[in-house]
């Protein structure tokens, strides 16, 4: 059985993808490398890899129904379903040092353009381990090509089985340039995966950002007030303040844990040099950083404007609402005069409403989604220039300081 995850493009991707940010992906993202991953990257041979939700014992050669055969397997059930029920919280994600490298190397190979993979791992308790993945192969939009890589993952999971690797399906990981990756893309892609998998994440790694000197990695998943509210799809300012949904409460970070075996441990720290410092303490001390800096203010210029243009949506939508209660008003005014000389002349009176009548059709509110990620997306560009702009005068003042001394 194939679990097949599709994906559906957004309806307004405009904001998504700023002018500056298509210029910067100009030659890789044209590819086809820049969208999320298709229905054919995510599937997925349950058969193959063993990730069914529930055992699976075996029937004896001669089977012979009786009652209390029948009573255990209600009861077997029911355990079953009662334990999924009550399945703790994701408290954290493990990752095997391997699976980190495999991430990095995967990403660093095809920057800036943006690429996908799959995380393969076990969902234990509260934890949540990606022991493996591998990489989605560059692909355009042909169903010849998006076949072949269904047969791609497919081969890919026969053959993790075979040399006894853990090869069920935990989420994906994806690469990103400054942190412009919450997309509607993004969301529709955890809705699809959410619907067969109980709990997944998406690992998103960040090149350019690393080459900072801090490790750009980070989990997600969606909270789940957002996925109620998402499976309804409906995003109007009366139930996102019935829900107390904010645009804070889309995605929820869990904290990462990168564990290793005591073997590669020890194989480590015989491989450690002499000196206590790495590379990346120099690339820490590295003082100029304009070219970072400039390509987030850049981004967070082409946000706000979206964000601007998302309100200038809801401001015309609220001039049009008032604009018709204003006509409902005098309409319901003349009606009812109207209806009073008919009650002196002896007549039925009309009603009070024509739904025939353009006026009293409602006018549709736009979703607050696209605005909620615009906001989203300017707090991440925000954080990452105080953070970065915070190194940087401290590094200046311990150069001055060197100076003087």
């Amino acid at each position: 059985i194939l679990l097949r995850v599709g994906l559906k493009k957004p309806t307004n991707p405009r904001h998504h993808k700023s002018s500056s940010q298509k210029e910067a992906f100009k030659g890789g993202l044209l590819r086809g490398t820049s969208k999320q991953p298709s229905s054919s990257d995510f599937a997925i041979g349950n058969r193959l890899s063993g990730a069914a939700s529930h055992p699976f014992v075996a029937p004896c050669p001669n089977p012979v129904p009786s009652p209390m055969a029948n009573t255990m397997a209600r009861s077997f059930l029911q355990a079953v379903s009662s334990s999924e029920e009550v399945a703790p919280p994701l408290r954290v994600v493990q990752m095997e040092g391997l699976a980190v490298l495999k991430i990095i190397k995967h990403c660093n190979e095809f920057s800036p353009a943006l690429v996908t993979g799959q995380l393969l791992g076990l969902d234990v308790g509260s934890v949540l381990e990606v022991t493996n993945c591998f990489p989605f192969p560059i692909r355009e939009e042909d169903e010849e090509i998006e076949a072949d890589g269904a047969n791609y993952q497919l081969e890919m999971m026969r053959c993790l089985r075979e040399v006894n690797v853990d090869n069920n399906t935990i989420g994906w990981y994806q690469s990103t340039l400054l942190g412009s990756f919450q997309t509607v893309e993004l969301i529709e892609t955890f809705m699809n995966y959410q619907e067969n998998i109980r709990r997944c994440v998406c690992i998103i790694y960040d090149p350019s950002r690393s080459s900072q000197g801090a490790l750009a990695l980070k989990a997600l998943k969606l909270t789940d007030s957002f996925m109620d509210l998402h499976r309804k799809n409906n995003f109007t300012g009366e139930k996102l303040r019935e829900k107390k949904l904010s645009w804070v409460d889309i995605f929820e970070e869990i904290p990462i844990k990168i564990s290793n075996s005591a073997l590669i441990s020890a194989f480590m720290t015989e491989l450690e040099p002499e000196s206590p410092v790495a590379q990346c303490d120099y690339d820490r001390l590295k003082l100029s950083t304009a070219p970072y800096m400039e390509r987030n203010l850049e981004f967070l210029i082409d946000c706000m404007e979206d964000l601007s243009s998302e309100q200038n949506k809801f401001q015309y939508y609220y001039r049009s609402l008032s604009r018709q209660q204003a006509q409902q008003q005098a309409w319901l005014q003349k009606r009812r005069v109207e209806n009073m000389a008919r009650k002196a002349a002896g007549e039925e009176p009309l009603p009070e409403e024509d739904p025939s009548n353009s006026i009293f059709k409602p006018i549709p509110e736009p979703s607050h989604l696209d605005s909620y990620l615009i906001t989203n997306q300017i707090s991440n560009y925000c954080n990452q220039i105080n953070g970065v702009a915070g190194q940087n005068f401290s590094r200046l003042y311990i150069m001055k300081a060197l100076h003087e001394n």
